[in-house]
């Protein structure tokens, strides 16, 4: 009887632990957005792409609701740096999504990249 009480135990929390992940998987990380927006822009100043090293854009440039629009459109023309841009894979698109979208204009914690 303990034997079977634990080994149910233990699957019901694998099970738990495995759909979590699952679940979490669809969703951007805002440190590593954070991260990866400001590496493109190193990236594109190094090429000769932009002047400066600086992000074209701060999160706060934008509402929440405009930048779901734009990373659901996949616009990201007035970013400059078409290049970096078109080889970000799709979880970084969705880690620098998460990141705009935390930090927003009219996000709790609005944001500015220094």
């Amino acid at each position: 009887m303990g034997k079977k009480l634990i080994i149910s135990l233990f699957t019901v929390i694998w099970t738990i632990s495995l759909v979590t992940v699952v679940l979490a998987g669809g969703e951007g990380n805002a440190r590593k957005g954070k991260y990866t927006y400001r590496n493109l822009y190193k990236a594109c100043h190094e090429r000769g792409g932009v002047e400066s090293p600086k992000p074209a854009l701060s999160p706060d440039g934008k509402t929440r609701a405009q930048w779901k629009r734009i990373f659901d459109n996949k616009q990201f023309d007035e970013f400059g740096c078409k290049e970096e841009w078109a080889k970000l894979a799709e979880q970084d698109l969705l880690d620098i999504h998460a990141y705009m979208y935390e930090h927003a204009a009219d996000s709790p914690t609005p944001a500015k990249c220094k």
